[in-house]
């Protein structure tokens, strides 16, 4: 039980530590466009992130898969302004209900993403024969931390839309373009060429 909360912490933590604050970026703009209204296709965003960042980590937590980090470090803004870009460019469209393509992005970003800790995560286990256990613990722990970032955004969403008078439209555009804002100052930051 002490492993199970040792990586579920770890996992939760992952997400939610503020200096690491490329994943929270990237869940606002993966959320964004939703509403608590559609709470199924928002679960299966959470979810098809979680399989795509742990199905990577788990490839490079095996020697299965290799990649340079600087490219990774790279990677993961262009991830965050791409999911960004396009909600602007669809935010109309995304405001009467077109939110399918974000969990493209949450399942194939996801990938890029789960090999952005592989190597802390590496050092984490060690040489532990059974990597598998704390793998699929450290995921439940990225989930749940996904699952408190997402509702802290819908909840975010639903008081300036209903609250402050915010249409959907405005609230994807002005969230997103901060959130590009900030992706493209990391991916200059993190330049490897």
């Amino acid at each position: 039980m002490n492993d199970f909360i040792f990586y579920f912490k770890m996992g939760l933590y992952h997400v939610l530590d503020l200096k690491g604050y490329d994943h929270i970026l990237f869940l606002i703009v993966l959320a964004v466009v939703y509403q608590f209204k559609q709470w199924k296709k928002v679960l299966w965003l959470i979810t098809l992130f979680t399989i795509g960042h742990s199905i990577t980590l788990t490839l490079a937590v095996f020697g299965i898969l290799n990649v340079r980090s600087d490219w990774i470090e790279f990677l993961i803004p262009l991830t965050i302004f791409i999911t960004g870009l396009m909600n602007i460019m669809t935010a109309k469209k995304a405001s009467v209900g077109k939110e399918n393509q974000n969990l493209f992005f949450a399942l194939f970003f996801g990938l890029i993403h789960g090999l952005g800790f592989s190597n802390y995560f590496k050092i984490m286990i060690g040489k532990t024969s059974s990597k598998l256990i704390p793998l699929l613990e450290f995921a439940v722990g990225v989930e749940a931390a996904q699952i408190i970032i997402v509702v802290g955004i819908l909840l975010i969403g639903t008081l300036a839309q209903s609250i402050l008078g915010v249409n959907r439209r405005d609230w994807i555009l002005v969230t997103s373009s901060i959130v590009v804002g900030f992706a493209l100052q990391m991916m200059f930051n993190r330049v490897f060429w």
